[in-house]
């Protein structure tokens, strides 16, 4: 009798989970960074505000004797009342924006372009547009040029100036006509103020470093 052949053994196969794309739908970790670090920064700076009731105190104003008394007043009611001066400067730079929509609408996609494009976008997959594939090189020249148009040619950059200007006009008028002699003036490196100012110099750039480095690093 011939032998029977045995049944031919099938290799194992292995068969890779389904990816959840749930999970990859949502903002990045670099952009949930940069957003706590922000909002951390911004919320220690204005619990440290001073009152509004002793910035706009009434007997505390009068005329400055000469220049020099203007500027070392408005260099003291800085250092005292620098968050106070920060946000009323936000305030005039949001009501301009919100009394002239085109411009906050043009300035609001300029940033979101900046941030979901470049700045928080995965180098894997390429960003692709109408079937287009747009390189690394290429989205950062299209996002500057579009930087570039929408701040010189269009109504964002006139309104910009013009809210910042009014801004620091009411500011140094408080500040030249503000007597800080009833002030106790913190040391400016251990002012707790220091805080949301470092939110516009350094705190913003730290964030920005710490929540892009990730996502440049993979482009390099």
């Amino acid at each position: 009798m011939a032998a029977t052949s045995s049944p031919a053994v099938l290799p194992p196969t292995f068969v890779p989970p389904p990816t959840d794309t749930a999970q990859q739908i949502g903002p990045t970790p670099a952009f949930r960074s940069f957003i706590n670090h922000i909002s951390t920064t911004v919320q220690t700076g204005f619990s440290n505000r001073r009152p509004w009731s002793e910035l706009l105190d009434r007997s505390a104003f009068s005329k400055p004797e000469s220049f020099s008394d203007a500027t070392l007043r408005m260099r003291k009611n800085y250092t005292y009342f620098r968050i106070n001066y920060l946000s009323a400067l936000a305030v005039v730079l949001a009501f301009s924006l919100i009394t002239n929509p085109f411009s906050l609408l043009v300035l609001s996609g300029l940033l979101a372009a900046w941030l979901f494009l470049y700045l928080f976008r995965p180098s894997d997959p390429p960003l692709v547009i109408y079937g287009r594939q747009f390189s690394e090189r290429e989205t950062l020249g299209l996002l500057i040029l579009s930087t570039v148009v929408v701040i010189f040619l269009t109504s964002v950059g006139s309104v910009l100036v013009s809210a910042l200007m009014i801004g620091l006009a009411i500011v140094c008028t408080h500040a030249a006509f503000r007597v800080p002699e009833d002030l106790f003036l913190d040391d400016p490196q251990d002012s707790p103020a220091a805080g949301f100012l470092s939110f516009l110099s350094g705190g913003a750039a730290n964030a920005a470093a710490v929540a892009v480095a990730p996502a440049v690093a993979a482009r390099v």
